[in-house]
């Protein structure tokens, strides 16, 4: 794919916007942009949520996911989070994805329709960041990633690239990353292409790009996001803009051929990306919980991804909720292919990036032992 292809960008149905939104300049903006975009909007009566969704559950999906609402993040909501292993806080700058992943866990963590919520409050989520500095768990106090300094993950209930023609808000997060003369680093994960709006911005290398790929054989599963060809394009395209970038090879899904469709896929990131000399990668397997189950079925009735018990064993987690992993065989099978298969000269070559995975001095990466497990619940939204 060539990087001057156009990316495909996602247009709202609709624009609900709530009074108290309207009257921040980051949300009148937002509106703007909307409205340039030819999205609908609707200037609500109240701050409360009005969805008037129809109901049978399928058209209710189908319009929740293309609804996106403007309002104002509560205190609960600018309150930063741990985020580990990723990262020493999370940054919410909205909630819900216009993306139809089967595989989605925001379908157990986000509650009621699926629509997109952005906050139009930018400037008191930023004011939250300072009294934060140097304060996490994760990288700011941990010896092994010190030099990382203090962390922030920006995209934990929403993918901000994905909607960012609309909101302008990961944007003005990079700006603001970039102008903060502290060591920090701004990291956000994407399905989505569209980087035209970020490769000018003065970043000062405090942000890492990671883009979220699976093999070409799951992207059924990935509705409405980029291809990975072009999400690899992009990450390569802000690499040679200066930023950091990394990969999240994410949901691994150990289904029929699975050996073969990540072997490709590594061997075309490292076509790409394998002179880069700072690329960090996160290997996070397929899980799901019964409360998501329970939503993907409803949501994606008849596909094709394995949901069943089998080569599945239940765990819970610290909070105390129950989700459904792969079991010790198949965690062996993907441990020794994603960490001992690909060495010597024969395998180096089809997996180019796991070579770098290994090296101390080369490109960092997360232990297989680490694959990060989604975020606890948020609170409620308005």
């Amino acid at each position: 794919m060539s990087p001057d292809a156009f990316p495909k960008l996602w247009q709202p149905r609709r624009l609900l916007a709530t009074p108290s939104a309207l009257t921040w300049d980051h949300g009148a903006a937002i509106v703007a942009r909307a409205a340039a975009l030819g999205v609908p909007v609707t200037t609500l009566a109240s701050d409360r949520l009005k969805l008037d969704l129809p109901d049978d559950s399928r058209r209710a999906y189908a319009e929740a996911k293309a609804t996106l609402a403007l309002v104002v993040a509560p205190p609960s909501k600018r309150r930063l989070q741990p985020i580990a292993p990723s990262a020493d806080w999370r940054i919410d700058l909205a909630e819900g994805c216009p993306a139809h992943c089967g595989y989605c866990y925001l379908a157990g963590s986000l509650k009621g329709p699926p629509i997109t919520r952005v906050y139009a409050n930018l400037p008191e989520i930023l004011a939250e960041l300072p009294a934060h500095l140097g304060q996490g768990t994760v990288t700011s106090r941990s010896t092994a990633r010190a030099h990382e300094g203090t962390t922030f993950e920006a995209s934990c209930y929403t993918d901000p690239l994905g909607i960012e023609h609309v909101t302008g808000s990961l944007s003005a997060l990079i700006a603001h990353f970039g102008a903060w003369e502290a060591d920090v680093q701004l990291r956000f994960t994407t399905k989505f292409d569209a980087v035209e709006p970020l490769l000018d911005l003065d970043h000062r290398g405090r942000t890492r790009m990671r883009a979220s790929i699976n093999p070409a054989a799951y992207a059924r599963f990935e509705g409405g996001t980029s291809p990975v060809a072009a999400r690899l394009v992009a990450l390569r395209r802000m690499a040679d803009a200066g930023y950091r970038i990394g990969l999240t090879v994410a949901p691994i899904i150990a289904a029929e051929g699975w050996r073969a469709a990540y072997g490709g896929l590594l061997a075309e990131a490292g076509r790409v990306l394998a002179d880069i000399p700072d690329v960090t990668i996160e290997l996070i397997t397929h899980r799901y919980t019964p409360g998501s189950k329970a939503v993907l079925e409803t949501w994606y009735p008849g596909s094709s991804l394995d949901l069943s018990m089998a080569n599945r064993t239940e765990k819970r987690t610290k909070f105390g909720s129950v989700k459904y992993v792969y079991d010790a065989d198949t965690m062996r099978a993907l441990r020794s292919f994603f960490q001992d298969e690909p060495r010597g000269e024969a395998s180096a070559g089809a997996h180019p990036l796991l070579d770098l995975m290994r090296t101390p001095t080369g490109n960092a990466a997360l232990p297989f032992a680490a694959f990060r497990s989604p975020p606890p619940p948020p609170t409620s939204s308005p």
